[in-house]
């Protein structure tokens, strides 16, 4: 149900958080990671141990801790995950949210992120209904911000009404039902080709590049989780490929090709892979000996198919949106925008990887590029910088909905 999702748990001060411990349990039955900001009030009801034991991961607590912040910890946190969900809301905390304040890790993690945040607020039946707190949650609405509004019954303090948190289950099914409704990109299809090509000298060697293919597997799991059908085309690579997609994996530039056009029409093609721009003409059937003169033997070479360029062109099946990605060890920019133009592609994503050692990493920090735009994105994890270029993708593809309807 949740397979592969991320949700961020903060968890306030309140009587409720115990059943925040339950909620973990069953975001992880159901397939999610689950990360959990404690707050100070919330460690007077649960504490880090339980949290970390059933969420298996870190808790998170301090603002000023010097190992996570150095990381730029509150940043990271909101970034990261696919949903933030405040289980128990506190009447603090939610003003701190109207009013934006940023007094400790929760409310500064809440003010940094531009994720979806989900609501659950939990308190005594008069402070809901004070008009400063229902002032606040009117805000938090205007905001985009999803409250599941408290329920009715007997309360810790010994009066009724409403103020309890909503139960477990009840905001689990709320969860599932915001990433099964939150599709933008649901009826495109979308083609994502991925990692290098290996090109055969012989039986043995062969002619390839370090990508590792972790950036384009993170876009195609980032399309899929939008909404898209998505076909993956994959060189050979080491890393696993995402669940619940339609994968092919190759091994040469003309296969890659051969895969992509038979995938063809497609709504968005991102061409991902590091693509070798050189084959061997005469590939030997047996392996290549040393010969007795010990000189290296001479390999002709001939050009690969140009794969961005062909599904860039193409006469009849052309995608809406045709991304490229320019590997670069000098002059970025202006490369880059040479490629764009000589690909005939709509957007190019620019990498410098002379530099952070971007083969392999787990980090990147890529600039996107359309005719018009210049778009630079901080050092982030692989698969921020994914679910960013899909919010970009997003709105072109909402732009032009909303262009079409104008005309």
């Amino acid at each position: 149900m949740l397979n592969g999702k991320r949700i961020l748990l903060i968890i306030s001060g309140g009587i409720a958080a115990y059943k925040s411990l339950e909620l973990i349990r069953l975001f992880k039955k159901s397939g999610a990671s689950v990360r959990c900001v404690l707050t100070n009030g919330g460690a007077h009801f649960v504490t880090p141990l339980s949290v970390a034991a059933l969420s298996e991961e870190e808790v998170y607590t301090d603002l000023w801790s010097l190992k996570d912040e150095t990381e730029m910890g509150h940043i990271r946190l909101s970034r990261e995950a696919d949903l933030v969900l405040v289980a128990p809301a506190s009447a603090n905390l939610i003003s701190q949210m109207a009013y934006g304040l940023a007094e400790d890790l929760a409310s500064t993690t809440l003010l940094a992120t531009n994720q979806p945040v989900m609501v659950c607020p939990a308190m005594n039946p008069m402070m809901w209904q004070h008009a400063a707190t229902q002032d606040n949650i009117a805000t938090l609405k205007k905001r985009g911000i999803k409250i599941f509004e408290p329920a009715t019954g007997d309360m810790a303090c010994g009066e009724n009404g409403v103020g309890r948190m909503q139960e477990p289950e009840d905001i689990l099914q709320h969860v599932i039902e915001h990433f099964q409704n939150n599709k933008p990109l649901a009826g495109l299809k979308a083609i994502v080709t991925s990692g290098p090509t290996h090109e055969p000298i012989d039986p043995v060697r062969f002619i390839g590049n370090r990508s590792s293919g972790k950036q384009g597997h993170a876009l195609a799991s980032a399309l899929e989780q939008a909404g898209a059908s998505v076909t993956l085309i994959t060189g050979p690579v080491n890393i696993p490929n995402p669940k619940g997609l339609k994968t092919i994996a190759v091994e040469t530039a003309d296969q890659m090709l051969k895969a992509a056009e038979e995938n063809l029409p497609a709504d968005i093609a991102i061409c991902a892979a590091a693509v070798s721009d050189w084959r061997v003409k005469n590939f030997q059937d047996n392996k290549i000996k040393k010969g007795k003169d010990k000189k290296p033997p001479t390999l002709e070479m001939v050009e690969n198919p140009d794969i961005l360029k062909a599904i860039s062109t193409h006469k009849t099946k052309r995608p809406s949106l045709v991304i490229g990605f320019a590997a670069e060890t000098e002059n970025l920019i202006e490369n880059a925008k040479s490629k764009l133009e000589t690909k005939k592609c709509d957007w190019i994503i620019a990498n410098n990887v002379g530099e952070n050692d971007i083969f392999g990493s787990d980090q990147n920090k890529p600039i996107l590029l359309t005719k018009d735009n210049q778009t630079d994105f901080e050092m982030a994890d692989k698969t921020i910088i994914a679910r960013d270029i899909v919010t970009e993708i997003i709105k072109y593809f909402e732009a032009n909905k909303t262009a079409q309807a104008a005309e």
